[in-house]
């Protein structure tokens, strides 16, 4: 029992820095948790990503230290040298999932069709090209109308945060809300959302020729 204990931490802590890179990124990126087994597995990854850096590291630092000496590469170097590495790599996966750099560098080179974004919905809230006035369609047939500030990771929970709104009539005229900056809207209460072009850009457009 002792010794099954023992294996038990030792797996844990080899495993450590994965779990630690799969927390930042889970935290930094509108990516659902998935199950147990899965985090286990990417944490593996992660942690083989991690210890194949840390004896680059830990090779190129001992190679320094035959000219410099400093101090002495232990195993609680090993260790923080890990949990450092293992955060970088976290911030790294999650820059990329939030920008979409790398999947459309890619995507230009044909090797994928895919984007970074954890779905369809973070697609359109995460691209500048859609950054723009929407209206929001409500189950009961009122329409909202403003900027979105924030918006739900995923569109079964949640909540939007419009600021400077307005009720689009049925006529077509816009209401404003008086005395309301910022509305809190839960995207339950939505069936869909229209992203508004962007007619101020041509209008600055003009203004400048």
């Amino acid at each position: 029992m002792d010794s099954f204990a023992k294996d038990f931490v030792s797996i844990l802590q080899y495993l450590l820095p994965g779990f630690v890179s799969a927390w930042v990124f889970y935290g930094l990126t509108s990516y659902p948790k998935p199950s147990q087994f899965e985090r286990v597995v990417q944490a593996m990854i992660f942690t083989l990503f991690t210890q194949a850096t840390i004896i680059i590291v830990e090779f190129v630092l001992k190679y320094i230290g035959g000219y410099w000496a400093i101090a002495n590469w232990t195993e609680a170097s090993s260790l923080i040298g890990s949990i450092i590495i293992a955060l970088l790599f976290g911030l790294v996966f999650s820059y990329f999932a939030n920008n979409d750099k790398l999947h459309k560098y890619l995507r230009d080179k044909k090797i994928t069709h895919k984007t970074s974004f954890a779905s369809q919905w973070s697609d359109v809230f995460l691209n500048p090209a859609f950054t723009t006035f929407v209206v929001l369609h409500f189950n009961d047939e009122r329409r909202l109308y403003g900027w979105p500030i924030e918006w739900p990771s995923a569109s079964t929970e949640g909540h939007f945060v419009i600021t400077d709104p307005s009720w689009l009539l049925d006529n077509g005229e816009e209401q404003r809300i008086i005395g309301v900056k910022n509305i809190l809207v839960n995207v339950n209460d939505v069936k869909w959302v229209e992203f508004l072009e962007k007619t101020w850009e041509n209008n600055d457009d003009s203004e400048t020729i």
